[in-house]
């Protein structure tokens, strides 16, 4: 697509504006989940589980009627709606209790608890930080930072469902999420999660801030006819509640898809994607690979940089499936180029949160006569060492 991709962008931010203003609310939050995802898709070197998050809070928002009060749509409809069903502000909810519990269970081993890997690895690099610098070296910390974000992670959507606990849990959201902020370059999603977590409050709350904001519009709000209570149709209810339940089946099912597979998780990573499991590792590889023409025999070793951007490479070298992927690539190329048949041969060895760095990916195994599935990935090595946990 080329430059025309940034079309894709240019569509995104402008959905992205219509929705946070109200204005023509589900063609843009349809298109904004439409671009949003299909840009994060796009290619997944840069996948984080925060995208992941905004792309299946987006679907959600689909069903859900964010526009009924204090918007564009309800001033030129001339009303707007003074309460919506609970159910909606419990789906937001339920998907935020989903983000921290799954990733409080997933602290929950041996490497996070018992040796603070990989934070023993970050934050001692993090010496510059002021007032922080000094404390971030010390060991004590890195098992004081691990302990607390599992509890913290554990414990958060206990605490901002509770109405006497939900002001100080959203104290500890702020402290969680801006030190996490500091620390790591993590993008937007500590003031996502932030703002999120206010949904937890009363309605309350929002009249309050929403009648600040009142102030600066051009038109007053408090002009539009407020009607009681907004309900779906019986047809929408028969459309939008199947939908929503398989939405958090999948979504409580999807990060125990790992268990269906033998290995480790972290090494393997089948099924690591989609399942909250966040920073919890410091994975890095070197890999080469060799080209066999099948014809004469004739071999050489691929330059990576030939074919890839330094970040592609880092992430690809201890990743199966990229790994699978690049073989597959290079087949193509130099078999086009070439005019023959080639083999293709990976000699790689990673390293898992400080352990020694050993070999990854069969180096026997061409990489060409394997197809990409969902099938356990046999051709990795297995893990020597044994991380347990959930």
């Amino acid at each position: 697509m080329g430059a025309y991709t940034y079309i894709l962008f240019v569509i995104c931010g402008l959905s992205a504006l219509f929705i946070t203003i109200g204005f023509k609310y589900r063609i843009a939050i349809v298109s904004f989940f439409l671009s949003f995802t299909y840009i994060e898709l796009m290619d997944k070197t840069t996948y984080l589980n925060h995208y992941y998050f905004i792309s299946i809070l987006s679907f959600l928002l689909i069903f859900l009627p964010a526009n009924a009060y204090f918007s564009i749509d309800a001033y030129y409809k001339g009303y707007a709606y003074r309460k919506i069903p609970q159910w909606c502000m419990d789906a937001i909810k339920i998907l935020l209790t989903i983000v921290y519990f799954y990733a409080g269970l997933a602290k929950l081993n041996s490497d996070w608890l018992l040796h603070a890997m990989p934070l023993k690895i970050w934050l001692p690099s993090k010496f510059d930080t002021p007032l922080l610098g000094d404390l971030l070296q010390k060991e004590w910390v890195h098992y004081l930072f691990s302990y607390s974000g599992a509890l913290y992670d554990l414990c958060i959507p206990a605490l901002l469902w509770y109405r006497k606990t939900r002001g100080v849990a959203f104290f500890l959201v702020v402290i969680f999420h801006v030190l996490t902020r500091v620390l790591f370059p993590i993008g937007m999603f500590p003031y996502i999660m932030i703002v999120s977590a206010m949904v937890f409050f009363d309605a309350g709350i929002h009249h309050k801030i929403l009648n600040f904001v009142n102030h600066l519009l051009p038109f007053n709000e408090k002009s539009v006819p407020i009607k009681d209570q907004y309900d779906f149709s019986l047809k929408n209810k028969k459309i939008i509640y199947p939908i929503i339940g398989c939405f958090f089946l999948v979504q409580l099912a999807l990060p125990f898809r790992y268990v269906l597979y033998p290995g480790e998780l972290f090494w393997t990573e089948q099924g690591y994607r989609f399942s909250w499991r966040v920073m919890l590792m410091e994975k890095a590889g070197y890999i080469t690979f060799k080209v066999v023409d099948q014809k004469t025999n004739k071999r050489f070793y691929v330059n990576n940089r030939d074919f890839l951007t330094s970040f592609q490479e880092k992430q690809m070298a201890t990743q199966p499936d990229f790994i699978l992927e690049y073989a597959h690539y290079l087949e193509d190329f130099f078999e086009t180029k070439n005019q023959t048949n080639v083999s293709v041969y990976a000699d790689s060895y990673v390293t898992l949160n400080g352990r020694l760095s050993t070999p990854f990916v069969d180096p026997e195994v061409d990489l060409t006569l394997i197809t990409d599935s969902f099938k356990h990935k046999d051709w990795i090595i297995p893990f020597q060492d044994e991380i347990k946990g959930l």
